[in-house]
């Protein structure tokens, strides 16, 4: 019972397929890839029971048999070959033998009958995103999701689509992303939120090339279908919380900056920043807006002033370096513009002009009391 296949096709594809894996897994098999050989067809799959991906191979053979092979030991093999045809052979005493140019490894291996079951997803409905689309989304909207388990609705991107446009948010209470498109859009109103983890695999699986991703998903699951892979999650179950209501909608102080002056001045001043509250102040003055840090207990500060456009009152607020550094990362307009009501209440970022007609960005962050 033998199939061959390239090392380093398989190789490449099998790191994409560990990342599902955990170190910690409750099911020993889980610590295994599932191998369904079905003639010239190879289907691989690894799963942590919330979030599973399989990936479909063309391989030369033609027996139909399923097994389970270690992951690890698997991947730690294949990362030492050169790329070559590897031929592997399943034996009646539960090993499988690889074969090289000029070696052979046996690896026991685990009877795939026992690899806990992709659910069959009923009365799904279907959803068709282009990738490049869909990896934008993830990547304007992931590093603003929560990882509190108090609060596991937070713990995703909240995907709201109508008829008109659709809506993807991430909130951790502290920071806010909302992205809109208005070429993604479904003849029913959906929501679902979709856990971090299968996001972060999306966004690291996507190359330019891979396509339409078909979403299929009902209240509880959903399937993501692209290129020859093939990614199962659990929705995470919940209300999202009512964004709107905190978005200021009276910001009279708008500010006005080239995204990467600012971008390099926050980084300077996180560095003197204190390491527990991150603080940095933003004091705006005229057009001049004066970015400064200050560590009480190492007695460190800093302080720089850039050139800027104002409208408003003179305000002097306090934010999190962290985050107006992830949300100014995650932006790619040159300039930004900045909105304010009060040194208390959350400040709106945004870009202001943008490549693609068809979305916009708000990001929101909640200040922080100035020492």
């Amino acid at each position: 019972m033998k199939f061959i296949l390239s090392s380093s096709v398989l190789f490449k594809n099998l790191q994409v397929l560990g990342s599902i894996l955990n170190t910690n897994n409750t099911l020993p098999i889980l610590d295994n890839f599932l191998f369904e050989i079905d003639n010239n067809t190879l289907n691989i799959t690894s799963s942590d029971l919330e979030t599973s991906l399989s990936c479909e191979m063309t391989i030369d053979s033609s027996i139909t048999n399923k097994i389970a092979i270690p992951a690890k030991l698997l991947i730690d093999i294949l990362r030492t070959l050169p790329e070559q045809p590897l031929t592997f052979s399943i034996n009646n005493n539960n090993t499988i033998e690889i074969n090289s140019s000029n070696g052979k490894y046996a690896i026991a291996y685990m009877d795939g009958s026992e690899y806990p079951k992709l659910q069959i997803i009923e009365d799904a409905s279907e959803l068709n995103i282009e990738s490049i689309s869909l990896q934008k989304i993830i990547s304007s909207t992931l590093f603003a999701s929560g990882n509190d388990d108090l609060r596991p609705v937070m713990s995703g991107v909240f995907f709201q689509i109508n008829s008109s446009k659709s809506c993807f948010v991430a909130t951790d209470a502290h920071k806010l992303v909302k992205y809109s498109r208005s070429d993604i859009n479904s003849s029913e109103s959906v929501e679902f939120i979709i856990p971090n983890k299968p996001l972060t695999i999306l966004k690291n699986i996507f190359s330019d090339d891979t396509g339409t991703v078909k979403i299929l998903f009902n209240k509880s699951n959903a399937i993501f279908n692209f290129a020859n892979f093939k990614l199962f999650c659990r929705l995470i179950e919940g209300k999202y919380p009512n964004y709107d209501a905190v978005i200021p909608k009276e910001n009279p102080n708008v500010l006005e900056i080239d995204r990467n002056l600012l971008l390099q001045a926050t980084k300077r001043a996180s560095i003197f920043s204190s390491k527990s509250t991150h603080q940095i102040k933003l004091d705006i003055k005229g057009n001049s807006l004066k970015v400064s840090a200050e560590d009480l207990d190492f007695n460190n500060k800093s302080e720089e002033i850039l050139d800027c456009n104002y409208d408003g009152e003179d305000i002097i607020i306090g934010f999190n370096s962290r985050f107006i550094n992830e949300m100014l990362n995650n932006l790619e307009s040159k300039s930004i513009k900045i909105e304010l009501s009060s040194p208390n209440r959350a400040g709106i970022i945004s870009p202001i002009e943008s490549n693609d007609q068809s979305e916009e960005i708000l990001m929101l962050v909640m200040p922080i009391m100035l020492n």
